[in-house]
């Protein structure tokens, strides 16, 4: 399956149709809506927003919203149910980790939950390990928190 990664705006059609879908998934899976900690992302702090076309439709988003210096978050990572498992989060994610590397960022943290053991699984193996809560997440029953070290010298994520 043929798939590009393209930088949207944040109110791009297509991202906020991918974003709503995620989002009554989510609700679905925990049963609320309200299952979000924190601030939720919006266009005034995500510093790139990233969409997934395949086919010719959207199939799947990321964000990243800086934190810190040196450090920055994943937010609205998601792949329609009827494209997973075909390489296309993994294309997100390698996508918003060059992306970051490209602006000095050296750490990706993100928060995911209890009631999506398939993210967890995504994460882990792709090399991002778990870390005690973070921020908003702190206290959270329905937050899981990871990280990843990337090597802005080298250009890469590190797998460490």
């Amino acid at each position: 399956m043929s798939v590009s990664v393209e930088v949207r705006a944040w109110d791009d059609p297509d991202g906020a149709a991918l974003r709503a879908a995620q989002r009554a998934e989510l609700d679905a899976r925990y049963g609320t809506g309200d299952h979000e900690p924190g601030m939720p992302p919006s266009a005034a702090d995500i510093d790139l927003f990233l969409v997934a076309v395949s086919g010719g439709r959207a199939v799947g988003c990321g964000a990243l919203r800086r934190l810190d210096a040196t450090s920055a978050e994943i937010k609205r990572m998601y792949v329609s149910p009827h494209s997973r498992g075909s390489g296309i989060a993994t294309a997100i994610l390698r996508a918003l980790e060059e992306a970051a590397v490209e602006r000095g960022w050296t750490t990706i943290r993100l928060e995911t939950g209890p009631a999506q053991p398939d993210a967890m699984r995504f994460y882990e193996r792709e090399g991002y390990r778990r870390i005690p809560l973070f921020g908003a997440y702190e206290g959270s029953d329905l937050s899981v928190c990871y990280e990843r070290s990337l090597s802005a010298a080298a250009g890469t994520p590190s797998r460490r």
